[in-house]
């Protein structure tokens, strides 16, 4: 039976936020020596959170095509693919994706960037013009 303290916060102060969880499990999986299995993210994430959730979060990021699995007896090792920015970049394209109008989508986003991001943004894009740079 759950009793609330895995959707808690480490700190106590109630639900996590959305992705918090996966991006928690995806730091755990990017220290690993290699393929790990679940109950060893589970050790390394700490407190109460309950084997059956963690397999659920891997499952999850499986589909997600964040992480990668490969059998091990009746059980699964795990590896990440992704990292928590890439998880956040595949969260951008699926919406990007899912939308009628792309350009308009697009043009608002580059709208609202600060500064800062719109220089790195340009910069990565010119980058990724010119790969020799």
């Amino acid at each position: 039976m759950v009793d609330g303290t895995e959707k808690a916060n480490p700190d106590g102060r109630g639900r996590r936020r959305q992705g918090e969880l996966e991006m928690q499990v995806l730091s755990v999986l990017g220290s690993a020596p290699g393929p790990v299995a679940a109950a060893w993210v589970q050790k390394r994430l700490g407190g109460n959170l309950a084997y059956t959730t963690v397999i659920t979060i891997l499952t999850r990021l499986y589909a997600k095509k964040a992480v990668a699995r490969t059998r091990a007896g009746r059980s699964f090792e795990w590896t990440p693919v992704a990292d928590g920015a890439g998880l956040v970049a595949m969260r951008m394209r699926k919406l990007l994706d899912n939308q009628k109008d792309r350009d308009a989508v697009l043009s608002s986003f580059v709208s609202s960037l600060s500064s800062h991001d719109e220089q790195l943004l340009r910069s990565l894009l010119n980058e990724a013009d010119d790969p020799e740079r």
